[in-house]
């Protein structure tokens, strides 16, 4: 009997539904959820389809209007884009809750199932999921448009170096990659001297000039090209030109300062060794070891050129060689070297072997060299000077020779280099022997300096086999401590990562 009542005073708090008269418990809209759901669809009006637009080259998709953003799949940033793709349809519900349903990562589909809440008939609230499908578009952007126009720019930045060797924009390369300057360059074109950078706008290649003038001494000039004249809205569209000259000097190069510049910088002596160019030439004086730096502004004012071209570098023998001891600065003098050591060498040609004809130079490679070491250097006793400030030196106070660097076996080096550096995607002209011979000269630049290196991102080259640093006599190398290790990440057509999808 008690379970009889108790089951009398349950049916007494359920009501029936006014549709299909099954008991349920009381609500304001006095329907079971059955029948609530089939008279009332809160979903209804929201797109259960859509669209969205993924340019295959840069693997970006569109967020409307205009702007191309980079998304992985299943991130928060693409779901963030597809929830705004239904934003307005979505304001007269309230969102629960959003996520993504697995689809293959190559099916062009993306699903995503949505949980939703309204306040239906007499103040009941309705909660609701279901799913949205989008389907990728494939449409290129404007900026793959304009890189695969390759006319299609609307600034140049045109660099240019008067010089038969490319050292110089080797260095360049190498800074440009590490501060990923080159990833807004529609194109890059190689020339015979020099490169020419491509943009989309004239800020971008204003950025490059910046970056140029700061990490390199050169001057630069710009001028501008009318294409169009809208006259109704006053609108011109131009196109510019940057044209970015870098001093004719390189590393290793000897060159004759004139008096007042040579007075100036500490009465050092007007010919001189470039040891290295970064910012500004670094200059040392052989006989001295008085080093100076020279920016892009003082060599216009007091310009200079080289005397010798690389390929005029002559292999001499040391004979003999004495460290001596630093000398007695003169009055008004500036710094000297610190990393050098000055040194008296006597030495000969190894072409003229067979004479007893010997040079006696003073040299700044006191420090690697010894009795019995193969130097480059170029011989001024024998050759006609042909510059505007060497013909009126004292003939006494021009040196017989000048030695530049100490040489090594190539062949050796190259065998065992461990490393290797990254390249532009540029369009050549044609490359012959010879770029290769001075490619292979700027990076055993980079193994001899140490400072030069700081600036360059040197990657670990795994084919090479790890050998030991016990070879003091050899020729200098790279530690693995400054090398970088090569990341490869590959990503499939959907802008992934080619993982697979979370569930």
């Amino acid at each position: 009997a008690e379970l009889l009542f108790v089951t009398d005073f349950s049916s007494l708090c359920s009501s029936l539904c006014c549709q299909c008269g099954v008991p349920i418990p009381p609500n304001p809209a006095n329907m079971c959820v059955g029948c609530l759901r089939a008279q009332v669809d809160i979903t209804e009006g929201i797109p259960k389809q859509g669209t969205l637009h993924f340019c295959k080259q840069c693997e970006r998709y569109l967020q409307p209007p205009g702007t191309w953003i980079q998304c992985t799949l299943e991130s928060r940033e693409l779901l963030a884009l597809c929830l705004k793709k239904i934003k307005a349809s979505l304001s007269k519900v309230r969102l629960i809750d959003a996520g993504f349903i697995w689809t293959e990562p190559h099916s062009k589909r993306l699903k995503l199932k949505l949980t939703v809440q309204k306040e239906v008939i007499n103040g009941a609230v309705l909660q609701q999921v279901f799913v949205v499908e989008y389907i990728i578009q494939s449409q290129m952007c404007e900026d793959c448009h304009r890189i695969e126009a390759k006319d299609f720019w609307k600034a140049v930045v045109q660099v240019r170096q008067k010089t038969p060797h490319k050292k110089t924009f080797y260095y360049l390369e190498q800074l440009i990659l590490k501060h990923r300057l080159h990833q807004n360059t529609l194109r890059i074109k190689e020339i015979h001297d020099g490169l020419d950078f491509y943009y989309s706008s004239k800020q971008q290649a204003q950025k490059m000039v910046d970056f140029l003038q700061c990490t390199v001494p050169s001057r630069s000039k710009s001028s501008q090209r009318l294409i169009s004249h809208d006259i109704h809205s006053n609108v011109y569209n131009y196109k510019s030109t940057f044209s970015v000259e870098i001093v004719p000097i390189c590393k290793d190069n000897v060159v004759c300062l004139s008096p007042k510049l040579a007075q100036s910088l500490g009465n050092m002596s007007q010919i001189c060794v470039c040891i290295r160019v970064t910012s500004t030439i670094h200059l040392i004086d052989p006989s001295t070891l008085q080093i100076a730096e020279i920016d892009g502004n003082t060599y216009w004012r007091h310009p200079f050129n080289s005397l010798f071209h690389p390929k005029q570098l002559e292999e001499f023998i040391i004979m003999d060689i004495n460290r001596v001891q630093e000398k007695k600065k003169s009055a008004g003098a500036g710094a000297r070297s610190k990393k050098h050591t000055l040194a008296e060498a006597w030495v000969q040609k190894t072409s003229e072997l067979n004479t007893d004809h010997q040079y006696f130079c003073c040299t700044h490679l006191g420090h690697i060299l010894n009795p019995g070491d193969l130097v480059l250097g170029f011989d001024l006793a024998n050759c006609n000077l042909n510059d505007e400030f060497a013909n009126k030196m004292n003939p006494h106070s021009i040196p017989d020779v000048v030695l530049i660097k100490k040489s090594y076996d190539r062949t050796k080096r190259q065998r065992r280099r461990n490393w290797k550096l990254k390249e532009l995607e540029r369009d050549r002209e044609g490359t012959d022997t010879d770029d290769e011979r001075q490619y292979q000269e700027f990076l055993e630049d980079l193994e001899e300096d140490e400072a030069i290196r700081k600036n360059v991102n040197i990657y670990r080259n795994a084919d090479v086999p790890v050998e030991s640093d016990t070879d003091d006599d050899g020729p200098p190398r790279i530690s693995l401590a400054e090398m970088l290790e090569d990341l490869h990440i590959s990503q499939d057509a959907t802008g992934g990562e080619g993982a697979n999808m979370m569930t």
